[in-house]
């Protein structure tokens, strides 16, 4: 017997359930490249007016980005509050996109304004996928509606 939120919560789709782990196991591969391989790439990216060391901001994102991968994969149960948290941090990272483009720095082959427009595009979707894939839209409209339904 459940309880609470759980009780309440509808059922994930195969395909939801698939995307959301397709988006973990990506943030896993993004995480553990800003620790290795791609480490110099991201420091290109980080905002010069940030006061932070970019090397810091690229080791903290990174790991940041592997217990997001990791936490999609397997806290099904947790999934729309792990979705939430992974659409902020989806959020949080953007302005450095935006510095990219603002300031022309070429890095991970982005050497144009065009290709630089282009990435800052994806980043929305990335909210998006969060958001359905865990469900944490449809939950946060589910309860609206219930809510608005007993005033």
């Amino acid at each position: 017997m459940t309880t609470g939120i759980a009780a309440s919560r509808p059922r994930t789709s195969l395909p939801r359930a698939l995307a959301r782990i397709a988006l973990g196991a990506f943030l896993l591969v993004a995480g553990i490249s800003h620790l290795t391989t791609n480490r110099e790439a991201f420091q290109a990216q980080v905002p010069e007016w940030l006061p932070l060391d970019a090397d810091f901001v690229v080791l903290a994102s990174g790991v940041v980005e592997i217990l997001l991968g990791l936490a999609l994969i397997v806290l099904p149960r947790q999934r729309v509050l792990v979705g939430w948290v992974t659409a902020a941090f989806f959020v949080a990272i953007f302005p450095g996109n935006i510095s990219q483009f603002v300031t022309a720095t070429d890095s991970f082959g982005l050497n144009t304004d065009l290709a630089r427009g282009i990435r800052l595009l994806f980043q929305p979707l990335l909210v998006l996928w969060a958001l359905w894939s865990t469900g944490a839209w449809r939950d946060w409209r589910i309860r609206r509606s219930s809510t608005s339904a007993e005033r």
